[in-house]
């Protein structure tokens, strides 16, 4: 089964021993940051440095000429990924004989909320997301789009993994992240994932509902969630503190918006794109989910997408929603962390690769060869090697 790690071009670049390390992994393809938000993150075998603090989202490569006088845009990274930081890694991976492909994070962007506040996520309280965009904005719309399509298909790259394709909620892990207080399940997470910007509000008033009144519905919802005094069953849940038609209309719109965002940026990407240009997605088979691994209809996206990456650090049921809608040329990837300091356990990956096999699964992902200790990477290794 073919396996591709997940890697930084700060991995790489100043790491002269970076790119044949990776490959000794036994691997043969790479999944490479293009475009990425914020975050800070260990390097724990370069010579040069072993933290890397990206102060803002950014893409990893200079932005081109269609960004000139627009008002959302990609800003380039500043001292941790300078000047063409993509290409130089990109270059270096593929001398070592791996096939590059990108990584491109998209509706995830706290800079973009910093500096244009009307961009973000209001939920029902009027409280702002900074790091969610909201999709059903047209301007955001196009910016995404034309993100997608410029991060992912840079030179030599074979196909693009596009993450944060979607609706992005609370559950965030902001820096210093406080909002573990109360215990906020699935249902919790949608309520407090609706969004009441202006592009909102008419898309609540084009499926019959009035956004007022359904921001105070919402409100009222949450309630017996903040006191603790109410079992959170997902979606029943969020039907029966809503209503059924009220919940319904709330997720006929959401699912239409994210539905039609993620088959435009497909269809983006391949016109960008050489022939044979591989598009995968980071997905969740539930439509309403937010975050990086977006909600997505399994059965349209596989029919306008060559695949979806699917989280399975914690078990491979995500992968049968998708597996039965795959066709034979279908890429269904699990992605299994295996940083043991981050909750993965590459000493189990040759049985867990084993299971996602059994669910449908066709390749791995493994976050990430980058963050991973030596002794992470033996066990990788070792398991690959078995394989």
């Amino acid at each position: 089964m073919k396996a591709s790690a997940f890697v930084y071009p700060w991995d790489v670049n100043g790491d002269p021993g970076a790119p044949a390390r990776i490959a000794g992994l036994g691997i043969g393809q790479v999944t490479l940051a293009a475009a990425y938000h914020s975050t800070r993150a260990l390097t724990p075998r370069h010579p040069r440095h072993r933290i890397v603090t990206a102060e803002y989202a950014a893409v990893l490569y200079p932005p081109g000429d269609r960004w000139a006088g627009r008002g959302l845009r990609p800003y380039p990274a500043g001292r941790w990924a300078p000047g063409n930081a993509y290409g130089e890694a990109a270059d270096a991976l593929a001398a070592a004989g791996l096939e590059v492909h990108t990584w491109v994070v998209l509706a995830h962007n706290s800079r973009l909320g910093a500096e244009h506040p009307d961009t973000s996520v209001v939920n029902a309280y009027g409280d702002r997301y900074p790091w969610a965009p909201c999709i059903a904005q047209p301007a955001t719309r196009a910016y995404l789009l034309d993100l997608a399509a410029e991060a992912a298909v840079r030179p030599g790259a074979h196909g693009t993994e596009l993450e944060s394709l979607g609706w992005y909620g609370l559950a965030h892990l902001h820096a210093h992240d406080k909002t573990a207080g109360v215990g906020l399940g699935e249902a919790g997470q949608y309520l407090m994932a609706l969004c009441f910007c202006p592009s909102c509000r008419a898309g609540y008033d084009a499926h019959g509902l009035d956004a007022d009144e359904l921001a105070a519905d919402v409100r009222t919802a949450l309630e017996p969630l903040w006191r603790g005094t109410a079992d959170d069953e997902g979606w029943p849940t969020v039907d029966r503190l809503l209503g059924a038609d009220t919940a319904a209309a709330t997720r006929a719109w959401r699912d239409t918006t994210a539905r039609t965002l993620q088959e435009e940026a497909v269809t983006a990407v391949r016109a960008a794109a050489p022939d044979g240009f591989q598009v995968l997605l980071h997905a969740d088979p539930v439509s309403y989910h937010c975050g990086a691994n977006a909600g997505v209809d399994p059965a349209r996206i596989l029919s306008v997408a060559d695949g979806v990456v699917v989280p399975c650090t914690g078990g491979t049921a995500l992968l049968a929603p998708f597996a039965a809608h795959a066709g034979e040329r279908t890429v269904l990837a699990a992605n299994l962390t295996v940083v043991a300091g981050l909750g993965g356990n590459p000493g189990a990956l040759a049985a867990d690769a084993a299971r996602a096999r059994a669910e449908g699964a066709t390749e791995l992902r493994l976050y990430h060869a980058g963050l991973a200790s030596d002794g992470d990477l033996a066990a990788v290794r070792a398991a690959l090697a078995a394989r």
